[in-house]
């Protein structure tokens, strides 16, 4: 009997050794950081939303962070992920522009953690987690915005013309996602509300931007919303100029010209960083995911935050009504899909 347990209390102390020395599953490497960029920051708005992400997780979990900017410039794309991947754990990146070479070096580190903001890009691996904003629930309500605005004469220099305009930097799917949604909700105020686009061709071109800005105004628009970046600050400086109004976009941009920006359409490219980075410290994290981020997780939204107010309080009342429809699933937004 003595012998039976002693060979029972050894094959116990054998086996929490044995366990003891098993390997334990190697948790990912977090503790380095970049933000890949196609473009470059100083936009007020997109790039810049990203950087206060990124600098607010580099704050609270102490981590080595770096801004890699490519300047719009494709030779550049290539050698940025090469050196993001030298250097980092996690790589957030905004890949306009190089989404293939995103697929290849995703495949080609499986290791690393790629986060892709704004579009949605799959790689044969299924390591890439996309980001993809449901820009159409803020576009509609900004389009609501710019209706009230031109169809209220009380407002300084608006004329009677149901005329409203907009700025895309260059024709891709997310601005014909934005337009698309602005004209639906311009038009559910007032169907005869007309909608004038002009596309820049560039997201840094500010001279450009101002230039489109004011043809839109000559055409009688009373408010032109910019979704170029950096180009689109031009659109806000030509209402100043033209004591007309703007949208803002991606981050508040309202008090850029103060009394001239009705409201900016927000998208919230920081808060996406933040909110995945700690699901990949705290396990939760799955590669390969497509998260969407709209109203309702204040991915996006409308924000009427200003030194000066241009629109009425009434009006304020009336999209802050309609937005919390959309969160609340009884108004459903029609999504872009290109058709």
């Amino acid at each position: 009997m003595r012998k039976s347990m002693l060979v029972v209390l050894m094959l116990a102390i054998l086996v929490v050794s044995l366990t003891g020395c098993a390997p334990k599953a190697e948790e990912p490497k977090t503790e380095k950081v970049v933000y890949l960029i196609n473009g470059a920051l100083g936009d007020n708005a997109f790039y810049d939303s990203g950087k206060a992400g990124l600098d607010q997780i580099a704050a609270e979990f102490g981590l080595e962070t770096r801004t890699i900017e490519c300047n719009f410039d494709a030779g550049q794309y290539e050698p940025s992920l090469q050196a993001a991947v030298n250097y980092a754990d996690v790589i957030f990146v905004i890949s306009y522009g190089f989404e293939d070479q995103l697929k290849e070096y995703a495949d080609k580190y499986p290791e690393k953690i790629f986060v892709n903001l704004d579009t949605v890009v799959q790689n044969e691996k299924n390591t890439i987690t996309s980001v993809d904003f449901i820009e159409e629930e803020s576009a509609y309500l900004t389009g609501v915005v710019a209706a009230l605005t031109t169809l209220d004469t009380n407002i300084p220099n608006v004329n009677e013309d149901k005329l409203i305009g907009a700025v895309g930097g260059d024709v891709d799917p997310v601005i014909q996602a934005f337009v698309f949604a602005y004209t639906n909700g311009a038009q559910s105020i007032d169907p005869e509300i007309k909608v004038e686009t002009k596309y820049l061709g560039s997201w840094d071109d500010t001279a450009k931007g101002k230039q489109a800005a004011l043809q839109l105004y000559d055409m009688k628009a009373d408010v032109v919303f910019q979704i170029a970046a950096a180009a689109g600050i031009g659109v806000l400086q030509a209402a100043g100029e033209r004591g007309l109004y703007a949208i803002g976009v991606d981050t508040n941009q309202n008090d850029i010209v103060p009394g001239h920006v009705v409201a900016s359409d927000i998208k919230n490219v920081g808060q996406a960083i933040i909110d995945v980075f700690k699901t990949i410290k705290d396990g939760s994290y799955q590669p390969g995911q497509v998260l969407e981020y709209g109203l309702a997780s204040g991915g996006v939204d409308v924000d009427f935050a200003a030194q000066e107010q241009v629109l009425p309080q009434t009006a304020i009342d009336k999209v802050n009504e309609i937005r919390q429809q959309i969160i609340d699933g009884t108004l459903v937004i029609e999504r872009y899909t290109g058709e």
